[in-house]
């Protein structure tokens, strides 16, 4: 328990509620525009299976397509919770938040130097100027979200509720 309740949130923890949320649509979007790229989805099952036939891989693109607006869509549920939970006071999700923002920084970092390097390019890695801007806008995000979360520390200790009706000797 944190705050008392209908306690006013802090504006730099209301203003890293939102940037987490802002990263999780920004991530969505993009998945989404890659799950409506039909033609690179059935070539790449065409890649793993060239024995499938072509109803088949439209049944497996069909399904990955299912598959993957279920997990954006509780993914984005999941995000928008937890940096709800954070802006009420729950150190717990400002924890959980910081593992996984901390992990999407590093990720995003590691993408960005493997593109700025040519590391990727020699891999075989393909990053096209539209996931190199989602790259890092998001990383710059949930950068931004970790520190501000950790600028209103007070908002997230817990209160220790005392007993009034015990008067001191």
């Amino acid at each position: 328990m944190a705050g008392p309740v209908g306690a006013p949130v802090p504006k730099l923890v209301d203003v890293a509620r939102w940037l987490w949320i802002a990263s999780a649509c920004v991530g969505m979007l993009r998945f989404l525009e890659q799950l409506l790229d039909r033609e690179m989805l059935v070539a790449e099952v065409r890649r793993q299976n060239p024995a499938m036939g072509q109803d088949q891989i439209d049944a497996s693109v069909d399904g990955g397509v299912l598959f993957g607006l279920l997990i954006a869509v509780a993914l984005l549920v999941a995000y928008t919770r937890l940096a709800n939970a954070m802006a009420r006071g729950r150190n717990w999700a400002r924890v959980v938040l910081t593992v996984l923002g901390g992990a999407s920084v590093s990720f995003g970092l590691f993408r960005l130097a493997a593109w700025g390097s040519g590391f990727a390019a020699q891999l075989g890695v393909e990053m096209r100027p539209v996931d190199l801007a989602v790259t890092a806008v998001t990383t710059v995000l949930d950068a931004s979200a970790i520190v501000l979360m950790y600028r209103v520390s007070a908002h997230f200790r817990k209160r220790v509720a005392v007993d009034s009706a015990i008067q001191p000797s």
